[in-house]
């Protein structure tokens, strides 16, 4: 898909930006939502929908959103963490059902830590023991809500239950393998998507940064299966996020390579940081500059054109 215009891009952000609007009103007033399970399903298809006209560019606009600011942070990380649980699903070519159960336990895997998560990401004193308590338990908090209000998929509440812990860690009996499955992509997700994202109190992480931290605590266990599909998935360096080049330059991700660290990226400042106008396409698979390193989304302070450089490359543009 080409992003053809201003207007174009506008109505894509937009549509983005109302359906983490939605997703904030409905995980904030779970028991005042008519057919909660309606809502969460429409909002799963409305994402799929999204996706489908070019996941590129969705990813772009999502990592933009997430990456930018603290605000509105849990209905943000539960969007982002629904899409790339659909990702890895589809890398990992799991049956529908398993996909529909992950990708609805991601949308509403904190629930039962709605408001807190907003207002621990607006925070800057670390969280007090009242606070520790309710992250502690807001995984078997949140199962427990959803069951209240109608949620019967046990694969959706299980994976939620188990995505911060191990049964055996909690003298738990065993639960089904595709509940643990689900919750170990879930909890994979959660930590990355953690990662990029900022709040008041600390800046978010390079999403490069993050995967490489991700697949490296994760390697040779259980996990590490989601970890490397992660990385199929968005690539080390994602649409929509920043690197610098070996030149000194900085660029923002446009479009995946054919490999994960090849991507195809707008040059936006030179050397000495100032802005590269109009934005320069490069592909770095083609050769140098190569990319040296990713860089986390408060290391860039430019305004840039984003419906431009979408549209580099492309014969409209």
């Amino acid at each position: 898909m080409k992003v053809q215009d201003e207007n174009e891009y506008e109505e894509l952000l937009s549509q983005w930006s109302d359906l983490e609007s939605g997703l904030a009103i409905i995980l904030g007033n779970p028991d005042s939502i008519q057919e909660f399970e309606k809502r969460v399903c429409q909002y799963d298809r409305w994402m799929q929908a999204l996706l489908k006209l070019d996941t590129d560019v969705a990813l772009y606009l999502l990592f933009q959103l997430a990456t930018n600011s603290f605000v509105g942070y849990s209905a943000s990380h539960a969007l982002v963490s629904a899409v790339l649980c659909h990702l890895i699903a589809v890398d990992l070519k799991l049956p529908p059902a398993e996909r529909d159960s992950l990708v609805r336990a991601a949308l509403t895997m904190n629930i039962g830590m709605t408001r807190l998560q907003d207002q621990l990401a607006e925070q800057i004193d670390k969280p007090n023991s009242a606070q520790q308590i309710d992250i502690r338990e807001h995984a078997g908090q949140g199962a427990t809500l959803l069951g209240r209000i109608g949620i019967s998929d046990e694969l959706w509440l299980g994976a939620i239950h188990l995505h911060h812990h191990s049964s055996a860690a909690h003298n738990e009996p065993p639960r089904p393998l595709a509940q643990q499955r689900l919750a170990r992509i879930l909890r994979t997700v959660d930590q990355y998507a953690a990662m990029i994202s900022p709040r008041k109190s600390r800046e978010g992480r390079s999403a490069t940064e993050s995967a490489r931290a991700i697949v490296t605590s994760n390697q040779g266990q259980a996990d590490d299966e989601a970890g490397h599909a992660l990385l199929r998935a968005v690539g080390l360096f994602p649409p929509g996020t920043f690197v610098r080049l070996d030149n000194d330059e900085v660029a923002v991700v446009k479009r995946h390579g054919g490999q994960p660290n090849q991507p195809e990226v707008a040059i936006v400042l030179g050397k000495n940081d100032l802005p590269v106008t109009p934005p320069r396409l490069h592909r770095t698979a083609d050769g140098s500059p190569a990319i040296k390193t990713g860089l986390a989304a408060a290391a860039v302070q430019a305004r840039l054109n984003h419906h431009l450089i979408l549209r580099l490359g492309d014969d409209s543009a």
